[in-house]
């Protein structure tokens, strides 16, 4: 006779390999259970096996990541003029530096040792930006470096605006790489003032450059379909982010440090095979999420330190009427081996997420900080919508939070639109939570609950409360614990 774990184990498990089967790696090997997933150390081969196979489809998509490669030939940018000389703008030699590489079939756009002052950096295909050790690459905050306008996309809705620092439209086979810093410069005197009158702000609100002047009519353009080519404003109080490939292919970020950005710091959106690997994201200012992929597919986010203003990574697909345009999930997604420290949330899905997500697996991640509010995190509502499926996350230890599993359909607008959220298949299991001020804040629609979600071996060791529960139809669980009781949700 099957048993209730086993019978549990293999619903979850089951449902899993049907959703998988339905994904789209254009051209693609596990972890398997452990003795310490069951009370007494017994597995069943059955269950074994499942959890086996749905873990090898991580390994499937990593597999599947078409890589970079670059020739091995070197362009130092001081040899078109650059200099680190403070007061000189290096732009035009890193320009000249960047179409030498790119004609000559691509390598290495190299910055040496020093402190290089520049504006805007578009990459080209087959270039790899390459940070030497002690080399500095520091962006003016003056928005004039940043024009032209280029087509980007804000908070999930696309524009043209000014050009994110590092950015590339529509290339192939490029990099940025290095021991180097990735210097923003987002300060209380530049940049992040123009997120407006902001309730942990902590500089002097200054109406006249409230970015809510350019977010308000962008997003009511967005909702009546204008073109994009006409989402244009002279006067433009959002805040580029660091690094954007947008429709590109073929993507590595790897080894940098980043510091201080102005919003987003790495902002994949449309792209394919994506890599972003040993990076340290280090910036506290608003909206300083770490890496928000945004409608890509196959992505791999690994070994990186997320020490952040807001969410450390946060999986996105387009705001509102804008994402359902666009109709393109972020899937495929593999996040392993990365350290969260401070942040809104250490692994998120949402808000922008009206184009869905599916097939997102996270593994082998550590947490913890007084000022890491949430987790793992889902946020969207009734005007973002979006379809949530096939999430798998296991092998986390957090240390300390606020929140330790958010799922919250009430995020911003709340229930005042017509696209009810999804979450479908969310799997959670061998997760250790040492200190939270509360388990859960699940928070579903009384017209939309939350349902299809199944915890395996979750522990809460120090938990003020149990949290929020509403509007919940349905949690699978097996070996839940909260301060060593068994826990019946």
């Amino acid at each position: 006779m099957i048993n209730s774990r086993k019978r549990l184990h293999l619903k979850t498990l089951g449902l899993a390999g049907a959703g998988l089967s339905l994904m789209s790696l254009q051209g693609c090997s596990g972890m398997a259970l452990s003795a310490a997933d069951t009370p007494d150390g017994n597995i069943d081969s059955e269950v074994a096996s499942a959890d086996e196979k749905l873990w090898q489809q991580a390994d499937t998509i990593i597999a599947s990541i078409a890589l970079t490669n670059f020739p091995k030939v070197d362009f130092v940018i001081t040899r078109y003029g650059a200099t680190a000389v403070a007061g000189f703008d290096n732009s035009e030699a890193i320009k000249a530096a960047i179409a030498a590489c790119h004609a000559a079939g691509g390598g290495r756009v190299v910055v040496p040792a020093g402190r290089f002052e520049t504006g805007a950096v578009h990459l080209l295909s087959n270039v790899n930006l390459h940070l030497q050790q002690n080399a500095v690459l520091s962006f003016y905050t003056a928005p004039e470096h940043y024009l032209p306008y280029v087509m980007t996309r804000w908070e999930g809705v696309e524009l043209m605006g000014y050009s994110p620092l590092i950015y590339a439209f529509e290339q192939q086979n490029i990099a940025v790489t290095g021991e180097g810093i990735l210097e923003g410069n987002g300060s209380d005197s530049a940049w992040w003032p123009w997120k407006g009158d902001w309730e942990r702000r902590s500089w002097d609100y200054n109406p006249a450059v409230d970015q809510a002047l350019t977010r308000t009519p962008l997003f009511q353009m967005a909702e009546r379909g204008a073109p994009v080519s006409e989402r244009v404003f002279k006067e433009n109080f959002l805040r580029p982010p660091f690094i954007q490939p947008y429709g590109c292919k073929r993507v590595l970020i790897d080894g940098v440090t980043i510091r201080n950005s102005p919003f987003w710091l790495i902002n994949p959106v449309l792209s394919e095979d994506v890599i972003v690997r040993n990076v340290n994201f280090i910036s506290y200012g608003p909206n300083s999420d770490g890496c928000n992929p945004e409608s890509c597919n196959r992505v791999l986010i690994e070994n990186c330190l997320f020490d952040t203003g807001d969410d450390c990574i946060a999986l996105k697909s387009g705001r509102n009427n804008d994402g359902r345009r666009l109709a393109t999930p972020v899937q495929n997604v593999v996040i392993q081996d990365c350290i969260m420290r401070a942040g809104h949330g250490g692994v998120v899905l949402g808000s922008e997420i009206s184009g869905g997500a599916r097939n997102i697996f996270a593994r082998r991640c550590r947490m913890s900080s007084p000022d890491l509010a949430r987790g793992i995190r889902v946020k969207t509502n009734s005007v973002r919508g979006g379809v949530i499926e096939n999430i798998y996350i296991r092998d986390i230890e957090i240390g300390e939070v606020r929140d330790a599993i958010v799922i919250n359909f009430f995020y911003e607008e709340g229930d005042a639109g017509q696209f009810l959220p999804q979450v479908k298949n969310l799997h959670i299991s061998n997760l250790r939570v040492k200190k939270a001020q509360r388990a859960f804040v699940l928070r579903g629609f009384e017209r939309a609950p939350i349902n299809g979600v199944s915890l395996h071996n979750v522990h809460f060791k120090q938990t003020d409360s149990l949290g929020i529960l509403e509007n919940v139809a349905q949690i699978d669980q097996a070996d839940v614990t909260l301060n060593g009781e068994p826990l019946q949700l």
